[in-house]
């Protein structure tokens, strides 16, 4: 179960078909969501925000979901947001990349909905 503040989830990707299939689904699930279609914009939406989760494209214009992330992760939120990686990038050391740069987790494109979701819920912390 979510709680007000956890149920804010922040999605960026520059691809604008994606990120209206994103909200859609994510809204109906719940979610209070802001968006945002290139990494800049992603981090300001978080910093203004702060939501309990962020859903994030690697390859997004302006600042890539992996300087964002690192980015996130140095504002020092209590507790730590939940960070998703999506992205056409699918080789081991690119998946390990984006844990490092603080991701919770790294799912290649496409990837099922009800995937990311389980993510989410599963690093929820109550």
């Amino acid at each position: 179960m979510f709680t007000q503040e956890t149920a804010r989830l922040l999605i960026a990707d520059d691809d604008p078909d994606l990120l209206a299939a994103y909200t859609l689904y994510f809204s109906a699930q719940g979610f209070d969501i802001r968006t945002a279609r290139n990494g800049l914009d992603a981090l300001a939406q978080y910093c203004a925000w702060h939501p309990g989760a962020a859903l994030l494209d690697v390859e997004m214009p302006r600042l890539d979901g992996r300087a964002v992330a690192r980015r996130i992760r140095s504002v020092g939120d209590v507790p730590a947001p939940t960070l998703v990686a999506v992205s056409g990038l699918q080789r081991a050391e690119e998946r390990s990349e984006s844990l490092r740069s603080g991701f919770n987790h790294h799912f290649v494109k496409p990837v099922p909905m009800p995937v990311i979701l389980a993510a989410l819920n599963g690093s929820r912390r109550h």
